[in-house]
């Protein structure tokens, strides 16, 4: 089964940036969806950005151009590039992989079957 593990969290100020990465063993299939969840205190998960293997990606409306996914496959390796930060986006960041779904990867994080274990992202005002 694939492995995940994410790293790159932290604490920064409102409007600073942070790249997430996360490493992945190995895909067992050669075409996945992967993606970025969050969950904040007493909230539901978040999935914030999607990508599938061909590098087709989507956006969570509450990070849509500030955040950016994107995916090395020849180094397995999924990031998540955060700008323009705001209190709000505090949470913890998981990494999940699962099979390919057309025509996008799917926002609902039960879909996802393997998850990283999470890094801290916290935003100050």
């Amino acid at each position: 089964q694939v492995q995940l593990k994410e790293s790159g969290g932290g604490s920064v100020q409102d409007g600073g940036s942070l790249r997430l990465s996360c490493v992945a063993s190995r895909h067992t299939y050669s075409h996945y969806c992967m993606g970025w969840i969050r969950q904040a205190p007493g909230k539901e998960r978040e999935a914030v950005a999607t990508i599938d293997n061909t590098g087709d990606s989507s956006y969570s409306d509450s990070v849509k151009g500030r955040f950016t996914i994107s995916l090395d496959k020849f180094a397995n390796t999924l990031y998540l590039q955060m700008n323009s930060l705001r209190p709000e986006d505090t949470a913890i960041y998981y990494c999940a992989a699962g099979r390919y779904w057309w025509p996008d990867c799917p926002s609902d994080s039960a879909l996802y079957n393997t998850w990283g274990q999470g890094t801290q992202v916290t935003v100050s005002s």
